[in-house]
């Protein structure tokens, strides 16, 4: 079979093993968070593989997000929580969206989206520490005694309480932990019964019970991706789903001293062969893992030289023979002997969230 020019091969068996893993861990339900194109792996297969892996519900950050997925044939409960000052949710009411709501202004407006026989869903989200989204502490007792009176009447529909964590430590996510609870609490003496409680995403489920609620939002674990430093996807018990690959597009014999791509940054130390990889800053490779960033060729594992280009990049590899065409593994399951989205991650001083998310629009996503 020939290799493809530039792909990222998506598994998404791997992503239903994934949230099954969730689902046996934490004996919760499983909100699979496909926010940004599903961290780069494409939001729709993503959110259907999910589904198969026993997700109840799907997470986005945006409504357009949400709507998008709705388009692409997705029925089930989505929720969204990040909004524009003046956005309105009529659209989301009208597709059975669930809106997250961080504010007095907010929960006004779901109330004039809602119809007369149809109230909206929201979860009502408490700011409990990280200092961005969420309803502000001084503000909880009278935005709970409206969202109580407007579920009254009708107009609203409170599924969810939620809130998110920093991971900064234990002492800190459960000092937000019990922040939550007094908001929950403070929610139930205004006779509010959510369906679920949230507050836990991808580390916490792992390593603190203590959080995981009624329900847990996966992110970056959906996709088989560690969100610690020094423990990998297989300690977890993940499966990383994104393959990136490409085909070599030129080889070229160079002798000793022969400069390497902008600015020569790289000179080589002998005659050597060179190979160009194409795909660049354009398609997310980071630029400043120049010089550093690994790849496998023919099973055998090589580091970038000279500078990353908007399109390309060159590989030394010495005297491997290699082919025009042969298959480079950029990244994908370590345990198969090919480096890693948190191999990229170190190289280019980042995580291995922002490497997969980054990965560009001119990359196919081919699923197996």
């Amino acid at each position: 079979m020939t290799t493809p020019f530039r792909e990222a091969r998506i598994d998404l068996d791997a992503i239903s093993d994934n949230v099954r893993h969730f689902r046996r861990l934490t004996g919760v339900q499983v909100i699979a968070v496909v926010k940004a194109n599903a961290y780069g792996h494409g939001a729709a297969a993503a959110a259907v593989a999910a589904l198969a892996g026993g997700a109840t519900r799907i997470g986005v950050a945006e409504i357009p997000e949400a709507l998008e997925l709705r388009r692409q044939g997705i029925t089930a409960p989505i929720v969204a929580w990040l909004h524009a000052p003046d956005e309105r949710f009529d659209a989301a009411a009208a597709h059975d969206i669930e809106v997250g709501i961080s504010s007095f202004d907010q929960l006004e407006t779901a109330a004039i989206a809602a119809s007369v026989d149809k109230p909206v869903g929201v979860h009502l989200k408490f700011e409990t520490g990280l200092s961005r989204n969420g309803i502000a502490p001084a503000d909880w007792t009278r935005v709970l005694a409206e969202a109580a009176r407007l579920e009254r009447i009708g107009r609203l529909r409170i599924i969810g309480l939620f809130s998110h964590l920093s991971n900064t430590s234990r002492d800190d996510d459960l000092a937000a932990l019990r922040r939550f609870e007094s908001a929950v609490a403070t929610a139930e003496s205004f006779g509010i019964r959510p369906e679920i409680r949230h507050i836990a995403a991808t580390a916490a489920a792992i390593d603190l019970p203590e959080t995981r609620l009624d329900a847990v939002r996966i992110g970056i674990g959906v996709y088989g991706l560690s969100p610690f430093d020094g423990r990998t996807s297989a300690s977890l018990g993940l499966r990383p789903a994104m393959t990136l690959r490409a085909s070599i597009a030129a080889v070229r014999r160079v002798p000793a001293g022969t400069g390497v791509s902008y600015g020569y940054d790289h000179r080589t130390d002998r005659d050597t062969t060179l190979v160009l990889v194409p795909l660049g800053y354009a398609d997310g490779v980071p630029r400043q893992a120049s010089g550093r960033l690994p790849v496998s060729i023919g099973g055998r594992r090589f580091t970038n030289v000279g500078r990353i280009a908007m399109d390309q990049f060159v590989v030394d590899v010495g005297d491997t023979p290699v082919s025009i065409g042969d298959e480079v593994v950029l990244f994908g399951d370590p345990t198969l002997g090919v480096p890693s989205a948190a191999d990229w991650a170190d190289a280019a001083g980042t995580i291995d969230y922002e490497i997969v998310t980054r990965i560009g629009s001119r990359v196919p996503r081919r699923t197996s």
